[in-house]
Formats: structure tokens, sequence, C-alpha cells
């Protein structure tokens, strides 16, 4: 299957998306890691992004288009694919579509993660590395056991500088602002399949799974 994941930061995209890939033979297509690699092997398009980086710049839609042309022609995507971080708002998704077409691709769906807002943020700032082991804990969600047994050992529960109050409240807000368009959008072409996106993983997969027909 060809999908786009949607929802805001923190629904667990990432973690799902991991899940299907290894269980259902998708590739993950990040657009960080597709730039951060043309920028590495110095291709025309990576030279171009790298210019815009080293301006203080955005990258700009064309460049991050052509190396998604360029990534979902390769032989591995034909299994299906998952796109991660693209489109993030409706002038990419209308560029999209073309690109596909152009390459014979198409998109079979378009998931949203659905999560509560107030669950969101704490899944995030709630989220602490154990400094003794690097096990990703939450302190609001991880079984008290798990937390105390950290501190025991002698470690500390680290969070990551960017998973404060402000930074997820102006995250949200470019989600609501940008990325959230896309919801309509994908629906009025009959590709959005929703799905509740809190409880454990387990029950977020099997709900994700019958969403794609994916079931067992």
């Amino acid at each position: 299957m060809r999908i786009v994941f949607l929802g805001p930061p923190g629904a667990g995209k990432g973690t799902q998306a991991q899940r299907l890939m290894a269980e259902h033979g998708m590739v993950q297509v990040s657009t960080g890691d597709l730039l951060r690699d043309a920028v590495k092997r110095g291709t025309p398009a990576g030279l171009r992004a790298r210019a815009k980086m080293d301006a203080g710049a955005l990258v700009s839609d064309d460049i991050v288009l052509e190396l998604i042309r360029e990534r979902l022609g390769a032989p591995d995507t034909r299994r299906g694919f998952i796109l991660d971080g693209f489109p993030r708002n409706l002038a990419q998704a209308e560029a999209l579509g073309p690109v596909l077409a152009g390459i014979g691709q198409a998109l079979d769906a378009v998931v949203l993660l659905d999560v509560d807002l107030d669950i969101l943020k704490k899944r995030i700032t709630g989220r602490r590395t154990c400094s003794l082991t690097g096990k990703l804990l939450n302190i609001y969600f991880s079984p008290q056991a798990e937390l105390d047994a950290c501190i025991a050992g002698g470690g500390t529960l680290v969070q990551r500088a960017d998973d404060n109050e402000a930074t997820i409240d102006n995250r949200l807000r470019v989600y609501r602002e940008q990325t959230e368009q896309l919801v309509p959008y994908y629906q009025k072409l009959g590709l959005l399949r929703r799905v509740a996106g809190e409880g454990g993983m387990d029950e977020v997969y099997s709900r994700l799974t019958q969403a794609l027909g994916l079931a067992a």
C-alpha cells in the first residue's frame, strides 16, 4: 500500500509506521532523511537544498518533490511506502498528486491518527529517558515500578530540552494552521482513514490495520 500519515506531533505516527514497515514490507520515506542524504552525497538537489539551509531559508517544495520523485521511483517502493513528514500543507498535497502520477504511483490511503490534545501534551511533556539504561519512559503513562527502577539503579529521568509545554504549543499551532487543512482535502478525495490514536500501541495498531484492510 501507498500511504500518507497525518496527525499532530506526538500522535504516534513514527511508531505505527515502523511496525507497518516491519510486518508488511513497506518503505518509510522521510523527507528529513532524504534531504540529509542528498546534502551528504552532494547531488544537484542536495546542493540546492544546502544553499537554502546555509542561508537560513526553508528548503523549497520543488526540491523536496524532486527528492520524493526520485526516491519513490526506486524498486524497493513497489511493495508500498509510507510518506512521513510530507505533505505538510495544502500546496504540498496538491503538488504531490502530479508527481505520483508522473511515476505511475497513486496513494491508497491517508491515515489520520486522532489523539485528544490533553493526552498529546502529556505524551510529549512527560517523556523521559533513563540515564542508566536509555529506556524511554513517561512520567504520566509508564508503570511507577519502571520509573522507580531507574532511580533505584542510580539513574536519572532526563527530559529533552524541546519536550516542554511552550515548544509543543508552538508545534500544535503550526499543525492546526497548516497540516490540519489536509484532512478535508483528502476526505474529499475519498482517501482519509480516521484511526483513534489513544490507548496502547497494540490497540492502535489493530485499529490501523483494520482501517487499511490489512488485519489478519
